[in-house]
């Protein structure tokens, strides 16, 4: 069946509904629907997981419910002290950590009630044998959803695996983090309002210390 054209007038007048974000998040990000795909991406010891946990407690001011599910680490020591790094003990339950859910397991949390609004995947290299079409499937059945992508960077620069650069083409924010500095690219930007496009730190000694070791 054909679906029915938006005319000129609808687009105009249409209605969203954007998080009122603040601060160092909307100066990086902007003020985004919380829903489709976001991909985070970097080489391995530069805060990536950090930022991510940074991300899912932020979130939490906007929504009931994040999942962070951890494919790489699951419940491991390195976890739990970045997890408590954030001070994630201040928002309850609005998180919980997922232990290495694959997507079959995930699709059937989410088809649960009161399931999370906000999915957070570290990383994109452990879901063995994802193709775009799983990829698509999950955003398309979850329209209302958030999901937050992490991957590896390869030696160009780009996300890995290559099924994480596609990720990255459709997704509505990319995070590209090096030297615990997050570098923006969000289709929410708005520079006269100041929302979107700065960089965002996640550690300000971390971050003081890399650059000055490449100066």
């Amino acid at each position: 069946m054909t679906r029915k054209a938006i005319s000129n007038k609808n687009v105009a007048d249409a209605k969203f509904n954007p998080a009122p974000f603040e601060g160092a998040f909307k100066a990086a990000l902007g003020r985004p629907e919380l829903k489709g795909s976001w991909l985070i991406f970097g080489n391995s010891g530069v805060g990536k997981t950090t930022f991510a946990l940074q991300l899912a407690k932020y979130l939490t001011n906007f929504v009931d419910k994040v999942a962070f599910d951890s494919l790489e680490q699951g419940l491991s020591l390195s976890l739990q002290k970045a997890w408590n790094r954030v001070g994630m003990e201040a928002v309850g339950a609005k998180v919980i950590l997922l232990d290495k859910e694959g997507i079959p397991e995930l699709r059937a949390r989410l088809a649960k009630r009161k399931s999370p609004n906000v999915v957070i995947i570290d990383s994109v290299m452990c879901l063995i044998g994802l193709r775009m079409s799983d990829y698509q499937k999950l955003v398309n059945d979850y329209p209302n959803k958030l999901f937050v992508f992490l991957a590896h960077e390869d030696d160009k620069g780009k996300p890995s695996p290559a099924i994480a650069e596609k990720i990255r083409k459709l997704s509505d924010i990319k995070m590209h983090v090096e030297g615990y500095r997050v570098f923006t690219t969000t289709r929410f930007e708005d520079r006269e309002k100041g929302e979107g496009g700065e960089d965002f730190v996640i550690w300000e000694e971390g971050a003081a210390e890399y650059l000055a070791n490449i100066e």
